[in-house]
């Protein structure tokens, strides 16, 4: 009798086991948090992964386009959803409206484009802070963004590649794009002129839909010569991926068909288009791969 109770109970645990692993991981907390510098205040939402108990994780820095707020994006790209998935923190700075009245980030303007000036000193700051508050891994840090979030995600990448790993660029404008308001309409209306933009000293992931009719696909073009071209179908939308990953790794994904949205996004939310690949699982394939790449060359190196 026993003996029969003890592989009852076995049989139950692993039962139990199995539905556990079947389930989605615990949610986490989203909360609303604050930084102060000399020049400016911003608030911004951090999540936490339901697997968070004070260890040290990788951190995401998301910017959110105009007209939109930190709980929009998030919505739209379902990165909490992933942050608990694969267990890294999340931070969504939010543009204030005193500054930009549409909530856009100030992409265009030279004092936005500068190490330790404006608008990137408030977001290396929030990024900061989130390190030292939460023992994010420093090792660790990735920022991505839509539109003006895409484009100033690109100024970062520039201007503080010592705290950024990688950079996503989803509907944005490579760095400098423009030096101020009237240029910026310009520079996201018409085809880009002259030579492509330069890549930031980091490595990148850049997506942009063919038809996207408030920022030109051209803006997504980068002086390099790609080694690997491919196209393919994912969600609903053909697409086409090149990557260069010699030296600093580069992708590019020109998405077929799609407008002025994050792809393979929740269609329900602002500024998210349900069709094509999904942006958000390819950026974080792309930060972990480049992660695991700087590793091997350090090996190598040590070696």
């Amino acid at each position: 009798m026993a003996l029969k109770l003890r592989w009852l109970l076995v049989l139950a645990s692993t039962a139990l086991t199995l539905v556990l692993r079947g389930r989605r991981p615990a949610p986490g907390r989203f909360a609303r948090r604050i930084y102060v510098n000399r020049a400016a205040t911003r608030f911004y939402k951090l999540y936490l992964p339901g697997c968070y108990r004070g260890q040290s994780l990788p951190l995401l820095v998301m910017l959110h386009g105009c007209k939109q707020t930190p709980e929009e994006f998030a919505a739209g790209t379902r990165m909490n959803r992933l942050a608990d998935e694969y267990g890294f923190i999340v931070a969504y700075p939010a543009q204030a409206w005193r500054a930009n009245v549409e909530r856009c980030w100030n992409w265009f303007r030279e004092r936005d484009q500068q190490r330790e000036h404006g608008e990137p000193a408030l977001i290396a700051g929030i990024t900061r802070q989130v390190i030292a508050r939460y023992r994010a891994d420093a090792r660790r840090v990735y920022i991505a963004g839509l539109s003006a979030g895409g484009s100033m995600a690109a100024i970062m990448a520039a201007t503080y590649p010592d705290l950024y790993a990688a950079v996503g660029v989803h509907s944005g404008l490579p760095y400098a794009a423009a030096r101020g308001a009237a240029t910026a309409a310009a520079a996201m209306r018409f085809k880009r002129l002259g030579a492509a933009a330069a890549l930031p000293p980091i490595p990148m992931i850049v997506f942009h839909g063919d038809s996207d009719a408030t920022v030109h696909p051209s803006n997504s073009e980068y002086a390099v010569r790609p080694s690997i071209s491919e196209q393919g179908l994912a969600g609903g939308r053909r697409y086409t991926r090149s990557a260069h990953y010699q030296g600093v790794p580069f992708e590019h994904w020109l998405i077929h068909d799609g407008g002025h949205a994050w792809s393979g996004g929740n269609a329900d939310a602002s500024f998210a288009d349900g069709k094509g690949p999904d942006a958000s699982r390819e950026m974080l394939r792309f930060f972990f791969s480049a992660e695991r790449a700087e590793v091997r060359l350090a090996q190598k190196a040590v070696a």
